[in-house]
This record gives structure tokens, sequence and C-alpha cells, in this order.
């Protein structure tokens, strides 16, 4: 029996040869758009070798880099915990048969949803303090506004993952007499997962980037301190915010090289079948009144 999908043809020859040339141009304008764009640096003078020097200095990184990443990566993983928290919490909520829990869940991820991060950020740092009395960390503000953001977008996400799991499933937890906590937490919950993780890494990783909005409130992160005061004490804005990048590009691929195996993993999980073993004192077990059976002998 064959295993290919019904939704999907093998190219044939001509295919095969149409999706090389294809590939083969596409690779070219590539080629072609990434020296146009050396060559536009270079007329620039940010070759230069100067404007590289710095970072041959193990000063520049203890300096400036390495503590600017600390700080992304702390405000960073902070916020994907709570974050994700948030979203199970009141992706639940909304699902909620209580209209007294779920409307105001709608509402406020509704409301986080519609209220721009930088804003959040601005009004968690500025306003909050006049309502709690003391003074809120750049740290902090930073982290809530990523949580209420990335965490209302997130519970979209999760009530979609949960909604997508045939109904079936939850109709026979219900039939063995599983509560609707148990169904959420057993059933409901690892599938959405599984099923939304392409969209929870993707929003994990705009999360991690959304931290550089920490400038508004001076939090020191790493675009700030790589490239703002980097620049400001060596003069090469142009070198340093590609350095950073680069940074950037590798932090976001190994968190989606991560969550990649992770779903490897949980997939593996599932469809392991466990080993079926006897009950415990199966074999010993004898008839009432202790007679014993003997198998026929052959």
């Amino acid at each position: 029996m064959s295993t290919s999908s019904v939704l999907y043809d093998h190219p044939g020859p001509r295919a095969r040869i149409r999706n090389t040339v294809l590939s083969v141009i596409f690779g070219v304008a590539v080629l072609a758009l990434l020296y146009w764009l050396y060559r536009k640096f270079d007329q620039a003078g940010q070759w230069e070798a100067w404007l590289w020097k710095p970072f041959a200095d193990p000063k520049t990184w203890t300096q400036f880099v390495l503590p600017g990443l600390w700080a992304t990566l702390k405000a960073a993983s902070v916020g994907m915990l709570l974050s994700l928290a948030f979203g199970i919490v009141f992706a639940v909520g909304r699902l909620s048969n209580h209209w007294w829990i779920s409307v105001p869940a709608g509402a406020v991820v509704e409301f986080f949803r519609a209220v721009p991060l930088l804003l959040m950020i601005f009004f968690v740092f500025y306003g909050l303090p006049w309502v709690l009395k003391q003074p809120v960390s750049a740290f902090w503000a930073v982290v809530i506004g990523l949580t209420l953001y990335n965490g209302s977008v997130l519970a979209e996400a999760f009530r979609a993952g949960i909604r997508s799991v045939p109904g079936g499933q939850s109709e026979a937890a219900y039939a063995i007499g599983m509560r609707k906590t148990q169904v959420m937490q057993l059933i409901l919950i690892p599938q959405a997962a599984r099923a939304m993780l392409p969209i929870i890494v993707s929003q994990l990783v705009v999360l991690l980037k959304d931290t550089a909005l920490g400038y508004i409130v001076a939090y020191p992160e790493l675009l700030q301190r790589g490239v703002n005061d980097l620049a400001a004490n060596y003069g090469n804005i142009i070198p340093a915010a590609m350095v950073i990048a680069v940074i950037y590009i590798v932090i976001n691929s190994l968190l989606t090289a991560f969550a990649g195996w992770l779903d490897r993993r949980s997939r593996m999980r599932a469809f392991r079948v466990p080993k079926q073993t006897a009950p415990a004192g199966a074999a010993d077990s004898t008839p009432e009144g202790g007679a014993t059976v003997s198998e026929p002998q052959g």
C-alpha cells in the first residue's frame, strides 16, 4: 500500500527541471543583492578596519555586548515563562462554561492584544508607581509588558489549539468519569500545545526581539548596550548593528532548533506503545479453594 499523500504529487521530470532552474535563478538573485549591498557599504566606508577593530578587543564584549546579552536573555526567559502561564490560564478561562469567567477573561485578552507593547511598557514604568506608591524597576516594566501582550496572543493560540482537538476525545474522557479540569490538564492542553508549537515558538521569538523596546525605560538590553552605547564610544553604529543582528539571529535559531527537538521528542513519546505486562501476582494466583490447575500434558 502506498504511503504517499493524496494531497501531494511528486514532481515529474519537467517539474524537477523547472524547480531547479527557479532555485538557481533565485540563488543568483540573492547573491546579486548581497553583492550590491556589499558595494554600497564599501562606498560608504563601512568596511574600514578601524570600525571593526573594537570587536577584537575583549573589553568591548565584557563591557557592552555580554552585559546587554545577559539582560536580554534574563528579561526574555522570565517573560516567556510568565507569558506561557498567562496564555494557558486565560485560554482556559475563555473556554469556561461560566460567563462570569469567560467574559472577563476575553475582555482582558482583547484589551492587552490591542494596546501597543511600547505604550504598555511606558505605562507600567511611569504610571504604575502612582498606583503602587513605589517605583517599578525597568526590568519588571519590560517583563510585565512582554507578559501581558505576548501572553494574550498565546492565549488565543492555546484556545485555537484546544478547539482543534476532536470533540470525541473530550466526550470519551467525560464518559469514563473525568472532570473538566482533568480533561483540560491531561488531554486537551498537551495536544493543543503540540499542535500550536510553531505558533508558540514564533511568538516567543517575537518576545525575545521585543525586549529591545526596553530602551524606552532605559533598560540595558542588547540593542541598547551593543549598539547605542557602543557606537557612542567608537562611532561604528553600522558595524555594531550588524554584529548585534547576527547575535539575535543565532539566539532565535537556537530557540527554533530547541523547539524542533522538543516537538520531535513529544511526538516520539506520543506514538510510543507501552509494553503490556501481566498484573502483579497473576503468575502465582490460584482458583478459589486453593486447588491448582495443571496444564494438559502433550
